[in-house]
């Protein structure tokens, strides 16, 4: 089935290549640079400005390194305290790098009822699920996302990261929005969120001795898998839904964000740049 590992061989040679970066200590890391944008032609996204990645937690001196090298002086960190505290993955010390705490989801949002609600969701692996799942991110992730967006208005050349636990769903969504807001096709915001599937690879045993400490998955293996999930057509979903249900990017970003058009336009500006 599509969820069973990967061939090792195909993950090292694919995660060797454009755009996953090899950042040690850390998975599922991306550029979000060199994708066309369809509505502004001759430009693409900008490369070395925006990463994305699963936690950092992990990362080792030469990963502190590696992320210097690339320009990275600031990571977001979206996860909530109850994920930090439950897995037990501080925020690491960054000599020369900031890391600023972006939580999605607030500590009211763990309740054990929301928690398996989620779970529920989750472990059916459809896409309806995950288009309930993503709305619940956006409409919570209004000052995370804002506060990010805002760096990309006021800093348009120094690299940043943003990531959540896994790197797939929080921080899936917000690359969807940066790259819709860039004018990247759909098609490429699908095949960006995919790659998660081969990033999160390498973690695939420590991620499922994590989830068999949680009840629903220690008895439902199926449901632990689905957590593996990043499939194209879920992303594609998910972009008619920001279409139909938000009224599209822009007006996402002024009624959740609180940015104006005038901000809407530099940000976008910024994540940009001549096709050499």
């Amino acid at each position: 089935m599509d969820l069973d590992p990967l061939d090792p061989v195909y993950v090292a040679e694919r995660l060797s290549q454009p755009p996953f970066v090899s950042i040690a200590g850390v998975h599922n890391v991306r550029d979000l640079g060199s994708y066309r944008s369809a509505t502004s032609p001759g430009h693409m996204t900008k490369p070395r400005l925006i990463f994305r990645s699963a936690e950092v937690s992990s990362i080792t001196d030469e990963g502190i390194a590696q992320l210097k090298a690339l320009g990275v002086d600031k990571v977001y960190d979206m996860r909530s305290d109850t994920e930090i505290e439950r897995y037990g993955t501080p925020c690491p010390e960054l000599e020369g790098i900031e890391i600023v705490r972006v939580p999605v989801f607030k500590v009211e949002d763990y309740s054990p009822e929301m928690m398996a609600k989620r779970f529920e969701l989750y472990a059916s692996g459809q896409t309806e699920a995950f288009m309930e799942l993503y709305s619940q991110i956006l409409d919570h992730a209004g000052p995370a996302f804002g506060a990010i967006m805002r760096h990309i208005r006021d800093h348009s050349d120094e690299g940043m990261l943003f990531h959540c636990t896994a790197g797939k769903d929080r921080t899936g969504v917000l690359a969807a929005v940066i790259l819709k807001l860039a004018g990247v096709d759909d098609e490429s915001i699908a095949e960006d969120y995919a790659l998660t599937r081969v990033g999160r690879e390498p973690a695939r045993q420590a991620v499922m001795s994590r989830l068999a400490q949680l009840p629903l998955f220690a008895t439902n293996t199926v449901a632990a898998r689905n957590m593996f999930s990043s499939r194209a057509e879920v992303m594609l979903a998910f972009l008619g839904v920001l279409q139909t249900k938000y009224g599209g990017v822009v007006d996402y970003l002024k009624q959740y964000l609180n940015l104006t058009d005038e901000e809407i336009d530099i940000i976008r500006n910024n994540l940009l740049t001549p096709i050499s």
